[in-house]
């Protein structure tokens, strides 16, 4: 089984990848925070610090695109390419209302007639290997019949299901009955993502779904960054590596920004995830929740790390019930 790391903006930026590779490596693939290609055909200075391979040495990335332009995708495609690449994933699973009402991400899902002739264009004349992430639909699950229908006719080099549809975001039970409809007789590799935040709930969808041959992990793996480790192996970080990896990454964004206070900004990101690894936390998470000063931000940081007993395994807060 392949573990890959998907992405989320705002958080796993290159900073937070390398750090997190050093500390816990066994990710076979970090998916980075997607780019949106426009007219102009040019890459903002801070995609390109997150995207240029300097920045990721060591790093197995696949950056992401979301457009409903064919000629925008084939531009970045090329320029993503020429920088050594080896896959490029399209972005059909955002749910975000703003991303969804221009017919992006999930949006497209909507919109089959136009959605195919954008797949013809770029499956014709694409430079590299192209993934793509989706959903099952906009409202109702039954409309992955046809979305993967047309899916099937395109070489995808893979495709990664989140077995929910765009009204749903996140919430209530995904509909595991579809993935497994898409993984029978698939001609392309398929990837599992979606309510996956503890070992053994990795090891349920692996014995559901035992041809599948890789899981995506998203907010889970930032609440608790050794859990490809933990399914793996059952080997646990202590508190002080876990410590300092957080140093790193705080450290990092630091420097990349310039600015140690937007810095604490992501930081706080990262905690509203990671705090799901403590015990008897609520005091702790509302004075870091709290801090405006950066001082105070890092010693109620190093108190939660310091003080707090540590989990086995995350219990988020965000979790629903699952029907995996």
């Amino acid at each position: 089984m392949r573990y890959y790391f998907a992405p989320l903006d705002g958080i796993t930026s290159a900073v937070y990848r390398r750090a997190h590779h050093r500390f816990f490596p066994g990710v076979d693939k970090y998916y980075a925070p997607f780019i949106s290609p426009t007219q102009h055909h040019t890459m903002t200075p801070r995609e390109l610090r997150d995207l240029l391979p300097e920045y990721n040495e060591g790093v197995p990335l696949v950056p992401q695109l979301l457009t409903r332009c064919a000629e925008d995708f084939l531009w970045a495609a090329g320029d993503l390419a020429a920088m050594g690449y080896g896959e490029v994933n399209l972005n059909l699973g955002c749910p975000s209302g703003t991303v969804v009402s221009k017919g992006k991400g999930s949006g497209a899902l909507g919109r089959l007639e136009d959605l195919e002739r954008f797949l013809d264009e770029i499956f014709l004349r694409t430079p590299i290997p192209i993934s793509i992430k989706t959903r099952l639909g906009i409202r109702d699950p039954g409309e992955f019949h046809a979305i993967l229908e047309l899916y099937r006719r395109y070489p995808i080099a893979e495709l990664t299901i989140h077995p929910r549809v765009q009204k749903e975001f996140y919430k209530g039970s995904v509909h595991s009955e579809y993935f497994a409809l898409a993984a029978e007789g698939s001609p392309f590799p398929l990837c599992y993502n979606g309510d996956v935040n503890t070992p053994a709930e990795a090891h349920a969808c692996q014995d559901r779904f035992p041809g599948v041959p890789a899981l995506m992990l998203g907010r889970a793996l930032v609440g608790d960054p050794a859990l490809v480790s933990k399914i793996k192996t059952g080997a646990a970080p202590s508190r002080e590596v876990l410590e300092q990896f957080h140093d790193e990454v705080f450290d990092g964004l630091t420097a990349a920004m310039n600015n140690r206070r937007n810095a604490m900004l992501h930081m706080k990101e990262i905690w509203f995830y990671h705090i799901n690894l403590f015990e008897d936390h609520e005091k702790h998470i509302k004075r870091l929740r709290k801090a405006t000063d950066t001082a105070d931000f890092s010693a109620a940081a190093h108190a939660i790390f310091r003080e707090l007993p540590l989990r086995d395994e995350l219990i988020p807060a965000w979790k629903k019930p699952s029907s995996l």
